[in-house]
């Protein structure tokens, strides 16, 4: 068993990541902290993989449970800091906390479990028959507003997702941060047209900016584990590689515009 981490930030110099990978013990984790609302979003998401349990998370009482244990720290330590910033700063975290998104997948003797809240997503590949195993619904989804982890609040229910990967000899197991999330499972509908048309064409008729990528997907004439899974997966060799292969597919307008997390049991 192999299993690999890596997380890059955005490519604007100096840019934060605000993303975290880990990859321990037979566990591989990401979570995506949300800049876009709260503070201490980095901090937050990297914190979250500092404290996952290493028995399996199987269902949203254990999720909340968790995550009512360990938040209070976070939440004493960032407001002492909060309080230096004060003003505004301070406002922001009082009234929006930190929020992330979390997957994780647990190797036990019954299987691959995995749990899932938000729109960062667990995979499994077959390689033997071809299929792709999830943790998330449906492709359009990506373009809703995700389910987030916040260091004040309480979860949502239907927020929460669980469940275990049906895993053989040769199965490759990965978690992903959003974007990269969504184009492994665009690329991989994109390569079985006759089998997810219809959530495709649901996907390209939603006119967001994930449509755009979805119709340079569809140009292409891509065999998924060869072209896609292969080159992804190698490419956690170093930072370096990993960047690369992700600035590549920019260029080819198949990827968004983010930090990138990806770890991976092989």
């Amino acid at each position: 068993m192999e299993a690999k981490a890596i997380s890059i930030s955005k490519p604007d110099k100096g840019a934060a990541n605000e993303d975290a990978a880990i990859a321990r013990g037979g566990m591989i984790a990401v979570a995506d902290g949300a800049g876009g609302g709260g503070v201490y979003a980095e901090r937050w998401s990297r914190y979250l993989l500092e404290n996952l349990p290493q028995k399996p998370i199987t269902d949203y009482a254990m999720l909340d449970g968790w995550v009512d244990g360990i938040w209070e720290k976070f939440y004493n330590k960032y407001e002492k800091r909060a309080k230096q910033e004060g003003g505004m700063f301070l406002d922001k975290f009082y009234d929006e906390g930190s929020f992330s998104t979390l997957a994780a997948v647990w190797r036990t003797d019954e299987g691959c479990k995995w749990s899932s809240y938000g729109d960062s997503v667990a995979f499994c590949y077959n390689k033997a028959d071809g299929t792709l195993q999830h943790s998330f619904t449906e492709l359009a989804d990506f373009n809703k507003p995700p389910y987030l982890i916040n260091c004040k609040d309480p979860l949502k229910e239907e927020g929460c997702r669980t469940g275990i990967f049906d895993t053989y000899k040769g199965c490759i197991i990965m978690v992903a941060s959003d974007t990269l999330a969504h184009y492994i499972l665009m690329m991989y509908e994109a390569c079985h047209q006759d089998a997810y048309g219809q959530e495709l064409e649901t996907a390209l008729n939603a006119h967001s900016k994930n449509s755009n990528f979805i119709k340079s997907a569809l140009a292409t004439k891509a065999d998924f584990y060869d072209d896609v899974l292969k080159p992804l997966v190698k490419s956690t060799a170093s930072k370096d590689k990993f960047r690369k292969h992700i600035d590549a597919l920019r260029r080819q307008e198949l990827i968004g515009f983010d930090d990138y997390s990806l770890a991976v049991i092989k």
